[in-house]
């Protein structure tokens, strides 16, 4: 009896130990694992390099929508991160100079919806983070001056809202008919993310005092007036004045991209205009000196469909004009790869960051599929890295003096931590682990990254996501998925999409075939006037080059993608019957009607040498809605409701209508409410009811899934798989 007891608290103890518990099998992701996600946006590195502050985003209790709240991570070791606000809609942290406040953005729900973010403050002493401003159409983008004691900001808020608010508050406002007509004089007339932009509303610079504690009640100055908008606002080294970012032209779309500089008084004054840039520029960074301005920027002349960014300085004197500092460096400065899952709200923007002496600039760059961080020389530009390895950096920030930089880092394994890396050639430190909890229980596995020639001799890279437990000997269902843009760059960063799709049992290829960004320049641009076209033969032998390889079943083959990925794939079964099924979307079917409806214009000959009127037989050819006629494969069409990118007007309904009357099966899938950015920042029950379609219809058409709601009648089901037969449905001939 003593014996056998002995033996049961062994093994007791050996079941429900810490290492046993450790080996306990993992299971594969799921697409409601999103749900769980915690993501980082917009790391705020203090000025003594002490701490981080950051937003941390999650979805909210009833998965409609996502909570914000800042968060500090310290970088001493073994000390763990910790919740600094509340929430629910905090973001855009940013340190007093000092280091000893934090000033923020905060935003409210009233009846249902997020009411206009206002500035928030938090004394790093200790107590309640409060709210200093109150304007009727919120506040945001704070910067600090360099003594602390100001803070200047952007708000659309106009006089005429101000007079209101005052009536209000003083009892005397009357009800007032509020007209919802919209009496549109601009090309640009609305925005994929924020609707019907309303002119009368410009954004302009405001400056207010910033306050000790709540009791400090400073009133905010407006700087700056005009109907034009205002970007950019960097203080000048003594705080005597400020830069910002401009163009005071009514409709920019006749011209090519450009960008005024300009500089005022900091505490009001006439705004004077120092040069004009001939590019469309990112945030700039002022120099430790105060006579220099770096940023990011693409040269637009001449007007190509696509010009790599470069990283760029500038003297902050009249009629000055930039250097570029990466023009011998051939891939992507300030841009980083593709992932479906960058923070969905509280991102923040990036500027370049300058060394303590100003010899150099901290940037990052993407290169065949990675994105890494480096310093680049001021004078010369020659570039010494300061991170390597196949990730995806995607955010950055740096202690005052440049010698504690932090990472915001992506792989295929890890959706975003926080890395700091401590001068040249040190290994990153890992300062967050936000997903500790649900990827220790999750089977990820790394894609393979593969490489392979196309029909005229280029080497396209792309990765291979297999199921778990995969066996070459095996055949395995194939998705290809096509990355939009077409700009843009899959690489190694977090795919829950693909993760998923793979547990599901499909292998998933995804390539970057030509146009792609981080193989340089002319790899990118070679696209002009020929998208879509050879990009799909480079598609096709990524296709060929799975199937030599002998795991993929031909018969059992489907493609998709979104927005210039739902473009390719409404091109694709236009031009082979060799895929079973297709989900194509936020697509484009027809190039003349996006050309008239989209959210913003192609005045410029970037992807068109002239406009439909002037060129239709080029439009035509290049739209896969001509080749209707040819399309055998099934089609799902993926759309959000009020996608002004990518209008469905232009896209999945003419192919839906169009496959309804040739009678070839086709469902459309709509989601309300819902922007271009569906698959990135829509509503968490969307994104995965999105996730679930896709899986769901090559479910149905690759594996015999029955699915009822993409069915009309009996007459059009998909046999059931059993146990004794394939049991799918005839794909189309190849």
């Amino acid at each position: 009896m003593i014996k056998r007891h002995f033996i049961g608290v062994a093994l007791f103890l050996l079941l429900f130990s810490p290492a046993f518990a450790a080996e306990a099998p993992k299971r594969n992701i799921t697409e409601k694992d999103l749900f769980d996600f915690v993501w980082i946006g917009d790391p705020q590195m203090s000025p003594d390099g002490s701490q981080v502050a950051f937003v941390r985003v999650t979805t909210d209790e009833k998965k409609l929508g996502y909570k914000t709240a800042i968060w500090l991570a310290p970088t001493a070791p073994n000390e763990q991160a910790r919740q600094l606000t509340n929430g629910p809609h905090d973001s855009s942290p940013r340190w007093s100079p000092d280091g000893k406040r934090l000033a923020f953005t905060r935003a409210s729900d009233k009846d249902g919806k997020t009411q206009p973010g206002q500035l928030g403050m938090l004394a790093m002493s200790g107590g309640d983070a409060f709210t200093f401003t109150d304007l009727p159409k919120g506040a945001g983008s704070p910067a600090w001056s360099p003594d602390g004691k100001w803070i200047v900001f952007t708000s659309t808020s106009n006089p005429e809202d101000l007079a209101k608010q005052k009536k209000k508050e003083e009892g005397a406002a009357e009800e007032e008919h509020h007209s919802d007509v919209h009496v549109v004089t601009r090309a640009v007339y609305q925005s994929d993310d924020d609707g019907y932009l309303d002119a009368s509303r410009p954004q302009h610079l405001w400056l207010i005092a910033a306050p000790q504690s709540a009791a400090d009640k400073a009133q905010p100055k407006q700087l700056t007036t005009g109907r034009f908008d205002e970007e950019t606002a960097a203080w000048s080294q003594d705080g005597a004045q400020i830069y910002f970012t401009s163009l005071r032209v009514d409709e920019p779309y006749y011209e090519l991209p450009k960008t005024e500089l300009y500089r005022m008084p900091s505490q009001g004054g006439a705004a004077q205009k120092l040069t004009t840039i001939k590019m469309n520029t990112g945030p700039l960074r002022i120099s430790p000196d105060g006579k220099q301005a770096a940023f990011i920027a693409a040269a637009d002349e001449p007007v190509n469909s696509y010009t790599q960014p470069d990283l760029w300085t500038i003297d902050l004197t009249p009629n000055a004009q930039p250097k570029n500092l990466t023009g011998q460096f051939d891939y992507d400065v300030g841009s980083s790869v593709f992932g479906d899952n960058s923070a969905p709200r509280g991102f923040g923007s990036q500027a370049p960051i300058w060394s303590a002496d100003g010899k150099s600039i901290i940037e990052m760059y993407a290169q065949e599929g990675e994105t890494n961080l480096a310093w680049f020389d001021a004078a010369t530009g020659a570039k010494t890295d300061l991170t390597q390895g196949k990730q995806a950096i995607v955010h950055f920030s740096a202690s005052r003096d440049g010698a504690k930089v932090v990472g915001l880092v992506s792989t295929p394994t890890r959706l975003n931590d926080l890395f700091l890396i401590e001068g040249h050639g040190a290994a990153p430190r890992q300062l967050t682990d936000s997903n500790r909890d649900l990827f220790a229980k999750l089977n990820l596995t790394e894609p393979e990254e593969i490489s392979y020639t196309s029909f005229d001799g280029k080497k396209i890279q792309a990765w291979v996501q297999k199921p778990p437990g995969f066996n070459a000997a095996k055949k395995y269902p194939l998705i290809l998925d096509i990355h939009g843009g077409p700009h843009a760059a899959y690489g190694f960063i977090f795919e829950h999409e693909f993760q998923w799709m793979a547990a599901k049992g499909y292998v998933v290829l995804y390539p970057n075939p030509r146009g792609s960004t981080s193989y340089g320049q002319d790899f990118g641009n070679i696209i002009q006037y020929k998208y879509p076209g050879d990009d799909y033969k480079d598609l096709m032998a990524g296709v060929d080059e799975l199937i030599k390889r002998g795991y993929i079943d031909e018969k059992k083959m489907g493609v998709t993608g979104g927005s210039g990925g739902g473009l390719l794939t409404d091109w694709v079964v236009g031009q082979t019957t060799r895929f079973a099924a297709a989900v194509a979307q936020r697509d484009i079917a027809s190039w003349a009607d996006w050309w008239y409806t989209a959210d913003f214009t192609l005045f410029q000959p970037t992807w068109f040498k002239a406009p439909p009127f002037l060129d239709k037989a080029d439009f035509e050819a290049r739209s896969p809605i001509t080749y209707i006629n040819k399309v055998q494969t099934p089609l799902m069409l993926i759309l959000g409701e009020k996608d002004t990118r990518t209008p469905p007007t232009a896209g999945g309904e003419q192919m839906f209508r169009a496959l309804k009357f040739r009678k070839v099966p086709t469902v459309m899938v709509k989601f309300p409410d819902e922007t271009h950015e569906l698959s990135r920042s829509g509503q968490p029950w969307h994104r995965i009811e999105r996730l679930e379609h896709i899986v769901g219809w090559f479910d149905h058409w690759l594996m015999g899934v029955a699915k009822p709601e993409y069915e009309i009648g009996k007459g059009n089901a998909v046999p059931v798989k059993s146990e004794n037969a394939p049991g799918k449905a005839k794909p189309p001939g190849r």
